[in-house]
């Protein structure tokens, strides 16, 4: 998460006029990993496109075992300028007496969205959107990479600039500097240990000193493995993915932590701070692949309405939403953004019947097909099997990474106690996906308790343990123990008879 919140500043309050035409046809830009629309014009869109293709290479350059490639797609939708933005940002920033934001990530279930605007001036106008992307790489890493370490690295590449030819990241935040400059930091010994329950994550005066340091360790563990040759930050990562105690995974990493501290004190005072420069020339980006289409104004203000879902602008939404079926009638987008409406507002029945339309209409939307067939699920009527089945295999087809489609079927098997060797394969696969989802280790515990294999049931449980982050999570890991052993004890009592 960000510690900066952005706000607009704006004296009127945005219209539904506002939500229509714009002045140029929109565009869509593609290309293999990104899709930017925008109401600009095709440089601006390529330039974008650019810059996100550019950052992904930077990741895969820096980090090659990270994954670079969410399932869920990453959606940028570019405006070219104040106007354009203000019609579908969120209402909080609507508020009279906000500065201007310049952009937001904004990361759901299923989707990642980047909203920015054009004409932003400044020397990091995107530094949130950049700190966002940064934690996306590293989300599949959330069940071992420290907490420090995921919220150093994302504010080091925060400040990212993009030129030419070369990439320069690490540019030091003079706010960071000065704060500990002036304020006490935490021990080291503190710092790694600091999660989510932490004062230091959540209090505001705590909260402070926490990003500025996580900031400055990074920065300069960087630093000391470029210039030094040394590999200090993967060995410390690859310690703490084999589950290590992160203080110890550290000493083991970085040697003594009381020479390290004053090493970093010593950092913190210094008058110049260094930067890395990657030559961008090498990379392999291909302009020439990206696919340039233009929008229908139907197709256009549809991707409007389902951000405008997403952040929960539902009444703005729904009235885009007419506009586009009324000129689109065959618009299938328009209707699954409809069905997520409904979803949200509990309204099961109707959505299921909205995302059966999009299906109808032939949607490459593996959402679609997905949430018609888990929705289809919760009617209760087995005569419609096929019917989910088929929906969680047409997700599959259409996003071979969606992790969801591969445990929501494996558990529909699971349920109907048939396919169970089949059903196993979906859930590691879903596992392999998501390593940290613990929902996934739950239904590969009931597939084997299923099938009488209560040990590695047991064995998976205790695995799952440690991906417990809320009192809740834990609770549900103990309950579900409780549960195997329960089926344990009445299986042996049935035999026994």
């Amino acid at each position: 998460m960000s510690r900066q919140v952005l706000f607009l500043m704006i004296a009127f309050a945005c219209t539904c006029c506002d939500l229509l035409a714009s002045e140029q046809s929109p565009l869509e830009v593609t290309s293999a990993h990104f899709t930017v629309t925008t109401d600009a014009n095709e440089k601006e869109a390529r330039r974008i496109l650019d810059n996100f293709e550019r950052m992904r290479w930077v990741f895969q350059t820096l980090f090659p075992k990270t994954n670079v490639d969410p399932s869920s797609p990453i959606l940028v939708i570019a405006m070219k300028d104040r106007k354009s933005l203000q019609a579908i940002e969120p209402e909080a920033y609507l508020t009279k007496g906000q500065v201007d934001v310049a952009g937001l990530f904004l990361k759901t279930r299923d989707k990642n969205y980047v909203l920015m605007r054009l004409d932003v001036q400044g020397e990091h106008p995107y530094f949130t959107i950049f700190h966002e992307y940064t934690h996306l790489q590293f989300s599949g890493d959330s069940e071992w990479l420290p907490l420090w370490l995921n919220e150093g690295m994302a504010e080091f590449f925060q400040n990212t600039d993009f030129h030419e030819k070369e990439v320069i990241l690490g540019e030091p935040s003079a706010d960071d500097i000065l704060f500990l400059r002036e304020h006490p930091t935490i021990p080291l010994a503190d710092l790694f240990r600091v999660d989510r329950k932490s004062p230091y994550y959540h209090q505001e005066n705590k909260a402070t000193v926490f990003y500025a340091e996580s900031w400055a360790l990074t920065h300069y563990l960087q630093v000391q493995d470029r210039e030094k040759g040394t590999n200090w930050v993967n060995d410390y990562m690859m310690l703490m993915k084999q589950h290590q105690d992160p203080v110890t995974a550290a000493e083991k990493a970085f040697g003594d932590l009381s020479q390290l501290e004053t090493a970093l004190h010593f950092y913190i005072r210094q008058q110049k701070y260094k930067q890395f420069i990657l030559s961008s020339a090498a990379a392999p980006l291909n302009p020439a692949s990206y696919k340039v289409r233009t929008l229908s104004q139907s197709e256009y203000d549809g991707r409007r309405a389902d951000f405008m879902a997403c952040i929960g602008r539902k009444k703005d939404a729904r009235a885009l939403l007419e506009t586009v079926m009324t000129a689109d009638p065959t618009n299938a987008a328009a209707r699954e953004t409809r069905g997520y409406l409904e979803m949200v507002d509990g309204n099961q029945d109707a959505a299921r019947t909205w995302y059966g339309e999009a299906v109808k209409l032939d949607s490459q939307s593996y959402l679609a097909h997905y949430y018609f067939a888990a929705l289809t699920i919760r009617s209760g009527n087995v005569d419609q099997d096929a019917q989910v089945e088929a929906g969680f295999r047409s997700a599959i087809r259409l996003n071979p990474s969606f992790a969801p489609a591969y445990d929501q079927l494996s558990s529909f098997f699971g349920m109907r106690h048939k396919n169970l060797d089949e059903a196993q394969s979906l859930n590691l696969k879903a596992v392999q996906l998501d390593r940290s989802n613990l929902g996934y280790r739950f239904n590969a515990a009931n597939l084997l308790a299923i099938r009488g294999d209560f040990d590695n049931a047991e064995k998976v449980l205790k695995i799952a343990a440690p991906l417990a982050k809320t009192p809740s999570d834990a609770a549900e890991v103990k309950s579900r123990q409780d549960q195997i052993a329960s089926m344990r004890k009445r299986k042996a009592e049935a035999d026994t008879r």
